[in-house]
């Protein structure tokens, strides 16, 4: 039985009713995650439980399950071997934390990521973007000051302030300095940590490294609005003052709405830094990505 630190980054379950890697896949992955926190929140704040969305059949929800295998269908020793002495997973926050600052510098590894729990953060990250919740706590970035802005007010329908794409520049001129080649070598040596981490969240049969490939595939597949996006309030029968409406907003569209946590999260960053985004996607899957019978969507 896993413990309570542990279990406090199990997935979280997918509703019936709704449809990099070490340091590369966070940036890549968490480009989603840290923009999501950008876009609705404030620091110190978490989201209400999230408004029930619309099932639009035609737009999958999620990367399907990876199967239980004899053997992991990305290798991951075909990028680089893993270390011969690793910390216990539970012990390795410091370690981990040297070899972030070595690699990306330590202002920026405080300016931009959250290195408590860093590997179980990472994986339940990855793997909650391809579900219908992505819950904030498990992020491995750090929080930012801005909040969300819409054009107009009230309950009726309106449409994202073309101003909150700004918001997602620094980190994505970060994510896109990150070099990428070291990066995933890292990720190879430290691999065993991921999958343990993988492991106790309920997989013990299967390889995060194959999750990881699966997600970045999904992502990919987002689609690419142009043009205003209109967006609601959600609303909330209590008669207590709602001081945080920005975290309620959804998509007035449905098949926007019912979009997987990360896909949903693409879209809010408006085109330009979705294809900046996808963009970095795109390279670290050919990196992560080691089976030669993978199918490369968007390539």
């Amino acid at each position: 039985m896993p413990d309570q630190e542990t279990a406090e980054f199990r997935p979280v379950p997918e509703r019936t009713s709704s449809t990099p890697w070490v340091f590369a896949a966070v940036l890549a992955c968490a480009v989603a995650a840290g923009a999501a926190w950008w876009f609705w929140l404030r620091p110190g704040q978490q989201p209400p439980a999230p408004p029930p969305v619309v099932v639009a059949p035609q737009v999958p929800l999620a990367p399907p399950p990876m199967p239980e295998a004899s053997g992991p269908q990305n290798p991951v020793d075909a990028l680089a071997p893993a270390d011969a002495a690793l910390p216990a997973l539970a012990a390795s926050d410091k370690r981990v934390t040297e070899l972030l600052a070595e690699l990306l510098g330590r202002d920026k590894l405080t300016a931009f990521l959250l290195t408590d729990g860093f590997v179980r953060r990472v994986v339940a990250t990855v793997d909650n973007l391809g579900r219908a919740q992505a819950p904030s706590r498990m992020w491995p970035v750090q929080p930012m000051p801005q909040r969300f802005v819409v054009n107009g007010e009230g309950d009726a329908p309106t449409t994202m302030a073309a101003s909150n794409s700004a918001r997602y520049s620094a980190f994505l001129t970060f994510a896109e300095a990150v070099p990428l080649e070291p990066a995933v070598a890292l990720y190879a040596r430290l691999y065993p940590l991921f999958q343990q981490a993988y492991e106790e969240l309920g997989y013990p049969k299967r390889y995060f490294n194959d999750r990881l490939v699966a997600v970045l595939d999904h992502l990919l597949l987002a689609p690419e609005p142009q043009g205003p996006l209109r967006v609601k309030l959600t609303p909330v029968n209590t008669d207590v003052p709602n001081l945080r409406p920005w975290v309620r907003y959804e998509f007035v569209d449905p098949a926007l709405e019912s979009l997987s946590s990360g896909q949903k999260i693409l879209v809010r960053m408006g085109p330009a830094n979705e294809a900046r985004a996808k963009a970095l996607i795109r390279d670290l899957r050919k990196r992560v990505a080691t089976s030669q019978i993978s199918r490369k969507p968007g390539q």
